[in-house]
């Protein structure tokens, strides 16, 4: 790297957010040409990950019965693997499958509403991660219960940094840091003559300096009361506090927010405590 390299950022939509890309690089062109191949692989993802695109594998585990498979892709396959880990490592408080329960608990305007006990007991038969199993070998998901949603939502914009990190790396770029809507961040090395990339977080008062490391946010500042408890079968009561994952990986700093919104904190640093010097919890 030359002492002439330049902060150059570019920006994109894709999966319902914006995603930012500032690379360190001393050659505006090339990394141009780098930035539309990390925002080329996002739009590719969105189509592979999105379960309201009918051409997804998504979608088309959605429409399994019980006992039927479905060979995926393997960013399919990473994502589902990856859920169904942080599912178990946090007895069932993260779940992709929560799906059929937040279409009872809101109407057709997103408001909170009680939802019949009946059909929240018939809702709650295909809700949990132990409901797909999981075949590395052929890449294929077997579902155990009719009528399952996947929603990668909480894993899938994590996911698309990380690969774009290793489009990056393919292009030989190693300074760089990733945004996806200001809720997942992943940092590469940082600036020539920097320790890290610095990070405001929500409240504005504190940053944080992160260097080859991933931050995800979760909260209700934005949306309100949109976060599934699958233990409770409820929506998790608002709370004044905002949750952060550190974590090696974009899309397990993504899971681990939402995941330790559900836990709450004392449960939170149970966690990561189990898993010292890999994931940390900060709640601002």
């Amino acid at each position: 790297m030359s002492g002439s390299s330049q902060m150059l950022r570019f920006r994109t939509e894709a999966m319902a957010t914006s995603f930012e890309v500032i690379l360190c690089h001393d050659d505006p062109d090339y990394a141009a040409q780098a930035a539309d191949a990390v925002f080329a692989e996002i739009a590719r993802l969105e189509d592979d990950l999105s379960r309201f695109r009918q051409t997804s594998d998504v979608w088309r585990l959605s429409l399994l019965k019980a006992g039927e498979s479905l060979a995926v892709t393997l960013a399919v396959w990473d994502c589902l693997s990856l859920a169904k880990t942080v599912s178990e490592e946090t007895e069932g408080a993260f779940d992709i499958t929560v799906g059929p329960l937040m279409q009872l608990w809101r109407d057709e305007e997103g408001n909170l509403r009680t939802p019949d006990p009946e059909r929240l007991a018939q809702a709650r038969a295909s809700v949990g991660a132990h409901l797909f199993e999981l075949d590395e070998a052929s890449l294929s998901v077997t579902v155990l219960a009719d009528h399952m949603v996947f929603d990668l939502g909480a894993v899938g914009k994590g996911y698309a940094l990380d690969q774009a990190a290793v489009i990056l790396q393919d292009w030989g770029i190693e300074r760089a840091f990733l945004n996806a809507g200001d809720s997942t961040l992943l940092a590469l090395q940082p600036p020539p003559d920097e320790a890290g990339w610095q990070v405001t977080l929500a409240d504005g008062a504190q940053t944080l300096t992160l260097a080859e490391r991933a931050l995800s946010g979760s909260g209700f500042q934005v949306k309100g009361a949109h976060i599934m408890d699958p233990r409770s079968l409820q929506p998790l009561p608002i709370r004044a506090q905002r949750s952060y994952a550190l974590a090696p990986s974009a899309a397990l700093s993504d899971a681990l927010s939402t995941a330790f919104m559900i836990l709450g904190p004392a449960s939170t640093a149970e966690l990561c405590h189990r898993h010292e010097g890999q994931i940390e919890a900060l709640w601002i």
